[in-house]
């Protein structure tokens, strides 16, 4: 009875969240109301509620946590800084005599805003505003025009400092601990927020090179739909086009290398760093003349927004997961995956395969707070690199936001598309993108090393 109760409130909670009701008090409310009629039913024992004190203090008190504000504020702010625009501009101008330039430079743009910045809505706003007006005026088509801007700002999820890697790190460390102690190792290793960060790194690069391959691609086959820049608006001097190239580059290189520098060189942790990067952002900000006190009031509005809602989930999660394992549901799963045909490749394969499709339904944030926890232990405990089936959640998690019909950078672009942009073309555009990542998953199943090359030089481990 008791695991028929796990499995009922897994799918109530998946019918709450589709039914709109906020994600914190929809995992809360509905493993509180499911744990009294356990209660009541006799199938589950209210101590295990007592844990949640305990797990309350352990988010208020976590170090790495922290990160994720400072994170938050440090992107807010330098999308404020018009950082995007000049790199846009500049992009265009150095990419603009190849067809399909224009699209190039969304995706090395994109690339170069995930690494300041790490918040996709941010990105694909920002970059549906300034390039898609320009792309649909210069005669790209619209579906590779949205798709492009889409996938361009989902590499925030990917390329670190990306507020979804923190957020894996901590989830996957209590997972990694929990798997070690549950096969008798009582002095457990750790996974931190750093591993993850070097290990998303060539998986990250690699997604850009075949974003840009595709666009190349479809340029020499389809050249009539990615247009050159003709050659009279594209008109400057070497010497010109080379400072603003210089100007518009260094200083996100700079906050990226600080920001990053410094977490692979040990000399800051995730945390400390990201402070770096919010003062940075702010400094960046000053020097374009993009500060004062009404923009710092509204970028810690945005930002106390955005941590109270993440805070709010974990809170929200943390009694999901204390109900669920109440009811023996984590049991549940293990027997499940283990017994899978195909061992730790089938177990692997169905858990992709079932986070792929919640990314249909769920956001990025849902699945990482409730499927991870249940999954993650067990799979880890058959053997698998924790840094490589961390990066291998993230990059399915970040094909959830371009999936049809509720991803969210699909909706971010509708918010600020001209009507002449059908919803049915942007559905269109993201489909080889989509493609594209799941393409990058199999390379990163078949090259573990992929992921886990990195680590290993930065950190020895």
């Amino acid at each position: 009875m008791a695991e028929y109760m796990a499995l009922i409130m897994f799918i109530t909670v998946c019918i709450v969240l589709l039914a709109g009701y906020p994600v914190a008090f929809s995992l809360g409310g509905t493993a509180l109301a499911f744990a009294l009629l356990g209660q009541m039913s006799g199938s589950f024992d209210g101590a295990f509620l007592q844990a949640l004190p305990n797990r309350l203090y352990g988010i208020m008190t976590n170090g790495t946590l922290i990160a994720v504000p400072l994170f938050v504020f440090m992107g807010v702010m330098l999308e404020r800084s018009k950082v995007a625009d000049k790199l846009l501009d500049t992009m265009a101008m150095l990419f603009g005599p190849l067809r399909g330039g224009l699209g190039i430079s969304v995706i090395l743009v994109g690339m170069l805003l995930a690494a300041s910045t790490g918040i996709v809505g941010a990105t694909v706003v920002t970059m549906g505003l300034l390039s898609l007006p320009t792309m649909l005026k210069r005669g790209y088509d619209p579906s590779i025009a949205t798709g492009t801007i889409c996938a361009s700002g989902t590499l925030g999820q990917i390329i670190p400092p990306s507020i979804i890697l923190i957020l894996l790190g901590d989830v996957l460390s209590s997972a990694y601990q929990q798997a070690q102690l549950d096969m008798g190792l009582f002095s457990p290793e750790t996974i931190s927020v750093g591993d993850l960060f070097a290990g998303a790194l060539i998986p990250g690069l690699l997604l850009v090179l075949m974003y840009v391959i595709y666009l190349v691609g479809m340029a020499f086959y389809k050249p009539g739909q990615l247009p050159a820049i003709p050659a009279a608006e594209r008109a400057i001097d070497k010497k010109e086009l080379i400072s603003r190239v210089i100007g518009a580059l260094l200083p996100p290189l700079f906050l990226i290398l600080a920001v990053l520098g410094s977490i692979m060189a040990g000399i800051a942790t995730p945390t400390e760093a990201a402070s770096v990067g919010a003062v940075g952002a702010m400094l960046l900000a000053m020097k374009q003349k993009q500060f004062n006190l009404e923009i710092l009031q509204a970028v810690m509005q945005s930002t106390l927004r955005v941590t109270s809602m993440v805070f709010m989930i974990f809170i929200g999660a943390s009694i999901f997961s204390l109900v669920f394992r109440g009811f023996g549901g984590d049991e549940v799963v293990r027997e499940l995956l283990t017994n899978l045909p195909g061992g730790v490749v089938g177990a692997m394969f169905i858990v992709m395969l079932i986070m792929f499709l919640l990314g249909f339904i769920l956001d990025f944030i849902e699945i990482t707070f409730v499927v991870v926890p249940i999954v993650a232990p067990i799979l880890l405990t058959m053997g698998l690199d924790p840094v490589w089936l961390g990066i291998m959640i993230a990059i399915n998690l970040q094909t959830s936001f371009l999936t049809p019909p509720f991803g969210f950078a699909l909706f971010y672009l509708r918010g600020v598309a001209p009507d002449s942009v059908k919803t049915t073309h942007i559905y269109k555009g993201v489909a080889p993108f989509i493609i594209i990542q799941l393409i990058a998953l199999g390379l990163l199943s078949f090259w573990p090393g992929l992921a886990t090359w990195l680590p290993s030089m930065v950190y020895g481990s």
